[in-house]
C-alpha cells in the first residue's frame, strides 16, 4: 500500500516525461489508467512490452478520441479521476474537446497536468523539439561538456529532471491545495521552466563571480577542478573523485599517494594543471578494482564509474535493493522509500488496450455501450 493509494490518474499516452511521471505516481500506489490510441503509431513504445519499463504499473484502454464516442468515453473516465496527464502541443487538447475548460467543468476537483517542452505560451510554444533543444535554451546545455563542445547529458536533464519530476511535484502540490480549496486546477509543467529551476545555484554562483558562464570545464562542478572529475585507471576503466571539501580532499590525497603539498594548494587555480597531472598519473597506476579496495567507503569522495550493466551488481545497490527484475528485465526499484507506506512490487507494462472492456465496465459502461464503441472503432483492445 504505497502512499498514493487511492489517487486516481488518467494518463493520455505520450512519450518521454509523461510516461515517467505516470510511472512515478503508479509506483507509489496511484491507480493509473493509460488511454492509448486505437492505432498506437510511433510513441516510442518498444515492440515488446517487457522492455517498456516506464510503462509499468498501469492498466490500458485503447480509445479513438478523435471520434465523438471515443472522446466521450475518455471524458467519462476523466470525470472519475483526481489527476489527468497530457503531453500534447498547446491547443491540441482543446481542439479535441478535452481541454481544461471542458474537463474542469465536468470534474471541478480535477488536477489537469500539462507536459510540454516550451510551455503553453510564448513564441516557441508551438515548435517541435526534444530534450536537447529545451536544455539548450536554458543555459544548461552550454555548461555541460568539454572545452570543445557541449555534450548531451542523455535526456535526464530536460525530459526527466526538468519535466517528469516537476510535473509530479506540481500535481501533488495541486492535490494538497485541493484539500483546502476543494478545487482542481491546471498544472503547466514546461521543461524550460523546470530546467531553469534546476540551474538556480549556478545563477547564484555566476552572480557572485564564482562561475565563468562563458567557459565549460573551467569551474568547480563541471570538471574544471581536478578534485571534481573522472580519471582513467590502469585497466582502461574510470573512477570519479568529488573531494570538494578540504578535509575530504586531504583524505583523498593521502590515500591516493599524491604529493601532500597539494593539500594547501587545493583551490589555487594556478596549481590546478600540476595537480591534474599528478592525479592522472596516480589513478593510472592501479586498476579500478584496486582503487575500490583503497578508497570505497572512505571520506575520499570516491566511486567507480560503472556501466549500466555493472550498476545493479554493485554491493551497495544489492544491499539496498536498488534494482528489481520484472519479467526478466532489470530496472530501478520504486523511489523514494517510506517507513510505513511501502509500495508493492511493480507490475509489467501491458499492450495498448489490454484492459479496455474492464476499465469501461468499472466506469459504468453497459455491455451494449462497450459493444457499440468497439463496433464503431472508437475502442479496441484485448
Amino acid at each position: 500500500m504505497g502512499p498514493l493509494t487511492g489517487l486516481r490518474v488518467v494518463e493520455l499516452a505520450s512519450i518521454g516525461p509523461g510516461p515517467l511521471c505516470a510511472m512515478l505516481l503508479a509506483d507509489l500506489g496511484a491507480e493509473v489508467l493509460r488511454i492509448d490510441r486505437v492505432e498506437p503509431g510511433d510513441l516510442g513504445i518498444p515492440t515488446s512490452t517487457r522492455f517498456d519499463v516506464s510503462g509499468r504499473n498501469r492498466r490500458s484502454i485503447a480509445l479513438d478520441i478523435k471520434q465523438p464516442a471515443g472522446r466521450d468515453a475518455a471524458l467519462r473516465l476523466i470525470d472519475r479521476a483526481d489527476v489527468m496527464i497530457e503531453g500534447w502541443r498547446p491547443g491540441v487538447a482543446e481542439r479535441l474537446g478535452m481541454g481544461p475548460e471542458v474537463c474542469l467543468a465536468r470534474n471541478p476537483g480535477l488536477v489537469f497536468g500539462r507536459m510540454t517542452g516550451f510551455g503553453q505560451s510564448g513564441p516557441l510554444s508551438q515548435a517541435a523539439g526534444h530534450d536537447l533543444n529545451y536544455i539548450a535554451l536554458t543555459g544548461a546545455l552550454h555548461a555541460i561538456g568539454g572545452k570543445d563542445k557541449p555534450v548531451p547529458p542523455l535526456n535526464l536533464v530536460g525530459d526527466y529532471g526538468g519535466g517528469a519530476l516537476y510535473l509530479a511535484f506540481g500535481l501533488l502540490a495541486a492535490i494538497f491545495e485541493r484539500s483546502r480549496s476543494g478545487q482542481g486546477q491546471v498544472v503547466d509543467a514546461a521543461m524550460v521552466d523546470g530546467v531553469t529551476s534546476l540551474m538556480t545555484i549556478f545563477h547564484g554562483l555566476a552572480a557572485s563571480g564564482r562561475w565563468d558562464v562563458e567557459k565549460r570545464n573551467a569551474n568547480l562542478l563541471d570538471g574544471g577542478a581536478p578534485y571534481y572529475d573522472t580519471y582513467a585507471t590502469a585497466d582502461g576503466k574510470w573512477v570519479s573523485i568529488g573531494a570538494i571539501e578540504p578535509k575530504f580532499f586531504a583524505e583523498m590525497v593521502r590515500r591516493a599517494g599524491i604529493d601532500p603539498k597539494f593539500i594547501a594548494l587545493q583551490n589555487d587555480r594556478r596549481s590546478w594543471p600540476e595537480l591534474r597531472e599528478a592525479m592522472v598519473a596516480a589513478f593510472a597506476g592501479k586498476t579500478r578494482d584496486e582503487w575500490c579496495s583503497l578508497l570505497e567507503a572512505t571520506d575520499a569522495c570516491f566511486a567507480p564509474v560503472l556501466t549500466l550493466a555493472e550498476a545493479p551488481h554493485h554491493r551497495h545497490a544489492l544491499d539496498r535493493g536498488g534494482f528489481i527484475q520484472i519479467d526478466g528485465v532489470t530496472q530501478a526499484a520504486p523511489a523514494p522509500r517510506f517507513s510505513r507506506s511501502q509500495p508493492a512490487v511493480p507490475t509489467p507494462a501491458v499492450r495498448p488496450g489490454t484492459h479496455t472492456d474492464a476499465i469501461l465496465a468499472d466506469a459504468g459502461f453497459s455491455t451494449a455501450e462497450i459493444a457499440a464503441l468497439r463496433a464503431a472503432g472508437a475502442a479496441s483492445g484485448a
